[in-house]
């Protein structure tokens, strides 16, 4: 999504010189409207890339099925819907997606759930420097990802920057899913927000300077500040490493830590209803939180790291539990966020049980009444 009525479509081809073209429309093979984007490409140590194109169409109707083809027009005819424009609206959301059969299971639970907009806190093709991964990636999610709206935030696996070969961050990442941070004011594509149907969301970097006076920082705190809450009373926040987890998983991370020490004030300040996280191979879903205490006023931290990486689980937990942990469990699956009005939304986990979406864990979750 880019702004409230555009859409930015990206495919890659081999072959040079086709045309950063899409032609749409809202029938079946008729395309009356038109828009041209540009193509790039990239190397990565001896790694070629294909012609990137990025196209953004619009302006587009809410609600409404577009049919597309893009450049060279020999591709098949793809469909995508746009959101409504105000509530309800269903977010997916899962992390650390990876390649594998039980990242298959995952998607093929997600495309029956009819969810408007995916939300990815990170972690996407566990490419780790082999670049044909990523197009594989491409080719696993292109069912998917060409039919609703992808926003997705980077995690440790996209860092990708190898001493003396390469010493570039991101690079793959950056240029492969390009997401609208300038229309947020941010000057780097690792952080941005978004409005859609009445939520604010943010996307945090986990992996670039977030600390008091970093670029990270100074964007949020303006963004924040921006933040209508009539237009939009929802506010939810995405990273990939989490600031609460009680797996022994991935402990003691600066950019877990660090991260939480220099924004969670920001974060409870502006009252934020959700954070989302990766990075943990596992769901656990926290009580409303501030500074490790339940607090009424703070957001709930949710981590929904269990796509189906080829890492595996992470299958062990601290013991005892801390109170502020409500429910925890290692297996793969997914979660949707229903967004029924301006005060009610459920947030539910699926986890992938015999091939079956079984609903593990669910609870309705209201705005609070705290003062802004």
């Amino acid at each position: 999504m880019v702004g409230e009525d555009k859409m930015r479509i990206s495919w890659i081809t081999e072959d040079s010189g086709s045309p950063a073209t899409v032609k749409y429309g809202t029938s079946p093979g008729s395309y009356p409207f038109s828009a041209n984007g540009e193509t790039t490409k990239y190397r990565y140590i001896l790694y070629k890339s294909g012609e990137i194109h990025n196209v953004v169409i619009g302006p587009l109707k809410p609600n409404t099925v577009y049919y597309y083809i893009c450049g060279p027009f020999t591709s098949p005819e793809f469909n995508f819907k746009t959101p409504p424009a105000g509530f309800p609206i269903k977010f997916a959301v899962v992390g650390d997606l990876g390649q594998t059969d039980w990242t298959t299971s995952t998607l093929d639970h997600i495309s029956k759930s009819n969810y408007d907009v995916m939300l990815l806190p990170g972690d996407l093709s566990y490419a780790d420097t082999m670049q044909s991964l990523w197009d594989s990636f491409g080719r696993l999610v292109e069912p998917l990802s060409s039919h609703r709206p992808w926003m997705v935030t980077q995690g440790n696996h996209e860092v990708e920057k190898i001493p003396i070969l390469h010493s570039q961050s991101f690079t793959s990442y950056n240029a492969r899913w390009l997401m609208p941070f300038e229309q947020s004011g941010s000057t780097s594509n690792l952080y941005y927000s978004f409005e859609v149907s009445g939520l604010h969301i943010i996307m945090l970097g986990s992996y670039t300077d977030f600390g008091p006076g970093s670029a990270q920082y100074n964007w949020l705190k303006n963004d924040l500040n921006k933040i209508d809450r009539k237009k939009t009373p929802w506010l939810i926040v995405i990273v990939h490493a989490p600031w609460y987890n009680s797996n022994t998983a991935h402990q003691g991370e600066y950019e877990s830590y660090g991260m939480k020490s220099s924004m969670e004030d920001l974060l409870f300040k502006a009252r934020v209803d959700i954070v989302f996280a990766g990075h943990v191979h596992a769901y656990e879903r926290f009580t409303r939180v501030y500074k490790d205490k339940a607090n009424n006023c703070g957001p709930i931290y949710i981590t929904i790291g269990d796509g189906g990486n080829r890492e595996g689980l992470a299958s062990k937990y601290q013991d005892p539990k801390p109170d502020i942990s409500i429910f925890r469990e290692a297996s793969f699956g997914h979660g949707e966020l229903d967004v029924v009005n301006a005060t009610h939304a459920q947030w539910s986990w699926h986890r992938n049980d015999d091939d079956e979406a079984v609903v593990a864990d669910t609870i309705w979750i209201t705005n609070p009444s705290c003062t802004l």
